[in-house]
C-alpha cells in the first residue's frame, strides 16, 4: 500500500483511468468549506504518485465520478447552484473532458428530474451503502444513471451528445442499487416496491426486454404475510399545485367500516415518500390504521421549482398540502375524523410540531428528532446555515422570522397528546432544540406528552439505528396511537 494524495483535504469517489495510470477523484479544497456555496472538484494524480492537477470543477458541487471506456471524458452527477442561492438544487449529469481546466457540459438542463436521485425508506442501507453511480456504454455514446421522478425511482440512459433520453427500467418501484458488466451492457439491479424489500433483477441496457428476476429472497416469509399494496392518488392544493400521495389500508380492509387514520410526514425536507419498502407505514397498516404519506412541496421527484418553493417558508405552505391530503381521504368516507394521528421525523417532526400548533384535529400525535426552536438549533445543529439556505439571516438580524416559523412560540395552542422520540447522540437536530423543549413547555402547562430517548443513538435512528431500538422506536409510536386511537388500555405511559 502506498499514500499518493497528502494534504488537509479529504479525496472522495477515487476512479482508475482504464489504463492504470492515473486515479481519478473528488475533493472539497475550501479551507473553510461552511462559507462556500461551491463544493467538491475533480482531480487527477499518477497512480505511482506525484503532482495533482484540478481537471474540472462547477458553480456548485460534484458527486459520483465515471471515466468514459476510452479514458477521454468524465460523466459525472453534480447540483449547480442558484443565483440566488436556494434552498433546494436539483442534481443534473453533466460531462467534462478529462483534460486539465476542462468545462463541464449539463447534458438535463430540458429533464426537470432528480439524477440519481432515490426514494425515502427505513430499509435503505446505512449512509454510503447503496447506489450505483454512472454506467458508461462501451461506445461511449450514453450512460445509464438513476433517476426519481414523481415518487418512483428507475434507470435512465443519456445520450452523452445531446442528452437524448430513454427509460432503462419502468415501473412503480425504486431501483436501490445497481452495478454492470465490463462493457455495460447488463445491469444487475436490486429492486424494491411497496410490497417486496428488494430483489435482485438483471436488466439488458441495450434492448427493452422486461428485466428477470434471479431471486426471491423473501418469498417463504411474505407467503406468510398479509401485505396491503398502497392506493396512489393525486390532489390539488390550495393555490392549484398537484400534489401525489398513497392511502395504504389495514389487511382485510372493510369500506363500510371507520378506521383510524395515521399521517406519516417525511423528513429533509427534500427528499420524498413513493414506491418503496417501508416497513413502518405496513406494520402501522396491519395494526389497524389507514396510513396516508404524501409528498407536499419541497419534496423531491417532481422538478427544481416544487422542491425550491418552501425556501424561506418552511414549515408554512407545506402544512396545507398536508391536511388538505387528510381531508381528500376523509371523503372517501372510510376514516373516523376523530381518531386521527400524525407522525414524522427530523423534518417530518419539524411539521408534526407545527401541525399540533396550528390544529387540533389530530387525537395524538409522535415527533420525532424535531426542531421546535429554529434560532436554537441555528446555533446548535452539526451544520451551518452560513449561506440564506433556509433563512434570509442570521437569528440577531432577523429575530421574527426565526420566532414565527417555531412550534415552541406557538406552545400553548397544543391540545393534542403528543410524544416526542429523541436519540441522545443526535446532533443534526439536538434534543435540546427540538423534543425537549416541546416537552418540557408543554408539563409546564399541563399538557398530555411523553418523551422516549434513546441513548448512543444519532439521526438515523428510525434508519440505520440499533435493531433493538428501531422495534423499541415502532412500538413507542404505536402504542402511542392504540392509547388515543383505538382507545386501547395501557398504563406504560401514566404520570405517577
Amino acid at each position: 500500500m502506498k499514500q499518493i494524495t497528502f494534504g488537509n483535504f479529504d479525496e472522495g469517489e477515487p476512479v482508475w483511468s482504464p489504463d492504470g495510470a492515473t486515479l481519478y477523484f473528488t475533493s472539497d479544497r475550501n479551507f473553510e468549506p461552511y462559507y462556500a456555496t461551491t463544493g467538491a472538484d475533480i482531480y487527477a494524480v499518477p497512480a505511482r504518485g506525484g503532482a495533482i492537477v484540478k481537471i474540472s470543477s462547477l458553480d456548485g458541487n460534484i458527486g459520483t465520478i465515471a471515466l468514459s471506456p476510452d479514458g477521454r471524458r468524465i460523466a459525472f452527477t453534480g447540483t449547480a447552484n442558484g443565483k440566488p442561492v436556494r434552498s433546494y438544487d436539483q442534481p443534473d449529469l453533466f460531462i467534462t473532458d478529462a483534460t486539465p481546466g476542462s468545462t463541464p457540459r449539463n447534458l438535463t438542463t430540458g429533464y426537470d428530474y432528480d439524477v440519481e436521485g432515490g426514494i425515502g425508506s427505513d430499509q435503505h442501507p446505512p449512509r454510503a451503502g447503496n447506489g450505483g453511480g454512472i454506467i458508461w456504454a462501451k461506445d461511449g455514446k450514453s450512460v445509464v444513471v438513476v433517476t426519481a421522478e414523481n415518487g418512483r425511482a428507475n434507470l435512465k440512459r443519456f445520450s452523452t451528445s445531446d442528452g437524448r433520453i430513454d427509460s432503462v427500467t419502468t415501473g412503480d418501484h425504486e431501483v436501490v442499487s445497481y452495478t454492470a458488466s465490463s462493457d455495460g451492457s447488463r445491469l444487475v439491479t436490486l429492486v424494491s416496491t411497496p410490497v417486496n424489500i428488494g430483489d435482485l433483477y438483471v436488466v439488458d441496457a441495450s434492448s427493452r426486454a422486461a428485466p428477470r428476476q434471479i431471486t426471491h429472497v423473501n418469498d417463504a416469509l411474505f407467503n406468510t404475510l398479509a401485505l396491503s399494496t398502497p392506493e396512489e392518488f393525486w390532489y390539488k392544493s390550495f393555490d392549484g399545485k398537484r400534489i401525489q400521495g398513497w392511502i395504504l389500508k389495514p389487511p382485510q380492509f372493510d369500506p363500510s367500516k371507520k378506521y383510524p387514520l395515521i399521517l406519516e410526514i417525511h423528513g429533509g425536507p427534500h427528499t420524498a415518500y413513493g414506491s418503496s419498502f417501508t416497513h413502518e407505514f405496513l406494520w402501522m397498516a396491519a395494526k389497524g390504521y389507514v396510513v396516508l404519506y404524501t409528498n407536499p412541496r419541497g419534496s423531491t421527484s417532481y422538478g427544481q421549482d416544487f422542491g425550491n418553493i418552501i425556501q424561506f417558508h418552511y414549515p408554512g405552505d407545506d402544512y396545507k398540502d398536508l391536511m388538505l391530503g387528510v381531508d381528500e381521504v376523509l371523503k372517501r368516507g372510510y376514516v373516523d375524523s376523530t381518531r386521527m394521528g400524525v407522525t414524522g421525523g427530523s423534518g417530518g417532526g419539524v411539521l408534526t410540531n407545527w401541525t399540533v400548533t396550528q390544529t387540533h384535529r389530530f387525537a395524538a400525535a409522535a415527533s420525532q428528532r424535531s426542531i421546535a426552536d429554529w434560532a436554537g438549533w441555528w446555533y446548535t445543529a452539526d451544520f451551518t446555515l452560513f449561506n440564506p439556505t433556509w433563512f434570509h439571516a442570521a437569528p440577531w438580524e432577523d429575530p421574527k422570522d426565526y420566532s414565527e416559523r417555531s412550534a415552541i412560540t406557538h406552545i400553548a395552542n397544543v391540545t393534542t397528546p403528543l410524544m416526542l422520540i429523541e436519540g441522545e447522540s443526535d446532533m443534526r437536530t439536538p434534543p435540546v432544540n427540538g423534543g425537549e423543549a416541546m416537552f418540557r413547555a408543554l408539563k409546564y402547562l399541563h399538557k398530555p406528552t411523553v418523551m422516549v430517548r434513546f441513548p448512543d443513538e444519532t439521526h438515523e435512528l428510525s434508519r440505520s439505528g440499533k435493531p433493538w431500538h428501531r422495534v423499541e422506536r415502532l412500538r413507542h409510536i404505536v402504542g402511542w396511537f392504540d392509547k388515543y386511537l383505538q382507545h386501547q388500555t395501557t398504563t406504560v405511559y401514566d404520570v405517577h
